[in-house]
């Protein structure tokens, strides 16, 4: 089968189409024929080694032999391992595995698994996990958040921010999207109350405070969101700029630390991939509470094309490939 593979760590460039052996299921997994994966930030950290604890697990030196990327797919079940209960060949799919998703083929535990929503395609269905349980994770299980509550979202229009914006009013919150000039008026679209525009005002100089801080962008310090952050509020950093040892989790560490003397809190969020909140953001979706935005689309030969662009190209939304 084809996948995308890469040997050393760099830029899209050590990206290389190649034939491997399709994967074999073992008792509890379910080999999926993919029709669409979807590129994420995550895989030009892998891609790059950056930051560089993630070698750790991927290699330290160079990528362990055929590592493919991709974690997002939605596709056609083959075949079911002995153990599995819930899925039969021929339903159609979607999940997250940590790699493998560039590929024809991929074994995935069916846990990691969800039946894709009636009323989506094979690429709006593939953006959905990796964004969407971030999302949903930050917002109900690390943000606690609740209805009528205030929530401030820094970079509102990527691919995680355009899901953080549906999910937080499907769960009853007032939300202000923090975005550029021109996706103003695609926040609005999808349900923000409120936008400020980080090209003409700084969302900390605000007079509003927040009971929730979801902080995408990861470009302001602690101290300085701290101000718009209610007394008794919540930050919650999700993303930001990579490098070093630590990249974006540094600052949060950072932040986490200072917490301990604050009435404020400061919550980490490391998405898990599970059943339960595939199937809660499947029934958000058939109930027409979110909808996948989606950015661009690649074919399967463009795969290094779609990671530059996320990396580089601020894209509005999901990046979906399709094959």
């Amino acid at each position: 089968m084809r996948a995308i593979v890469f040997e050393s760590y760099g830029g899209p460039e050590v990206l290389r189409i190649a034939d491997i052996e399709k994967p074999t299921i073992k008792e509890n997994e379910v080999l999926v024929h993919v029709r669409s994966c979807a590129a994420n930030a995550a895989d030009w950290h892998v891609m790059r080694g950056d930051p560089y604890l993630a070698r750790l697990y991927f290699g330290l030196t160079k990528p362990k032999k055929n590592t493919v990327l991709g974690n997002d797919f939605a596709g056609i079940v083959e075949a079911v391992g002995p153990q599995v209960t819930n899925f039969k060949p021929g339903e159609e799919v979607f999940g997250q595995v940590i790699t493998g998703a560039f590929a024809e083929f991929l074994c995935v535990s069916e846990t990691n698994l969800s039946h894709k929503p009636k009323n989506l395609s094979f690429e709006q269905a593939a953006s959905i996990p990796c964004a969407g349980l971030t999302a949903l994770q930050a917002l109900r299980t690390a943000g606690d958040i609740q209805p009528g509550q205030k929530l401030l979202i820094s970079g509102a229009s990527g691919g995680v921010g355009s899901f953080t914006v549906q999910i937080a009013k499907a769960l009853g919150a007032e939300v202000t999207a923090v975005c550029s000039t021109r996706n103003i008026d695609a926040m609005h679209s999808i349900g923000a109350d409120y936008t400020i525009d980080y090209t003409k005002d700084d969302y900390t100089l605000g007079d509003h405070q927040y009971d929730l801080i979801l902080d995408i962008a990861g470009d302001k310090p602690f101290a300085d969101i701290r101000r718009v952050l209610k007394p008794s509020g919540t930050y919650c950093p999700v993303g930001g700029p990579g490098g070093g040892l630590l990249g974006s989790m540094a600052d949060s560490l950072k932040a986490l630390a200072v917490s301990q003397f604050l009435s404020q809190k400061v919550v980490l969020v490391m998405a898990n991939t599970n059943k339960t909140d595939l199937n809660y953001l499947k029934e958000l979706i058939e109930t027409n509470k979110v909808k996948p935005v989606i950015d661009s689309r690649f074919s399967f030969d463009e795969i290094p094309k779609a990671i530059h662009h996320v990396e580089h190209g601020h894209p509005k939304g999901k990046v979906v490939i399709f094959l």
